[in-house]
């Protein structure tokens, strides 16, 4: 089935309807496919969640002291050269 965008807006429950009875939709808008609409049961697994934008499995771990406030002038010196 293809419906354009404005139809897809307008008459949403007749497209979810068509989904439900297997029908995959293609969404048409300015006479480009912009988005395909498919039955749950077709659709990728969904993707485990929360997913970490940087990719990393678990929290950054630091190594050092939890509080750097002790050491900030012995840095700043070693770094300027004092």
């Amino acid at each position: 089935m293809e419906a354009t965008a404005r139809e897809f807006n307008q008459r949403l429950a007749r497209v979810l309807a068509a989904a439900e009875r297997g029908e995959t939709v293609a969404i048409i808008k300015n006479g480009r496919h912009i988005a395909t609409l498919v039955p749950a049961h077709q659709a990728d697994p969904p993707l485990p969640f929360p997913i970490d934008p940087m990719g990393h499995d678990g929290l950054p771990l630091f190594d050092g002291p939890a509080d750097l406030s002790a050491q900030t002038d012995t840095l700043l010196a070693e770094d300027f050269g004092r």
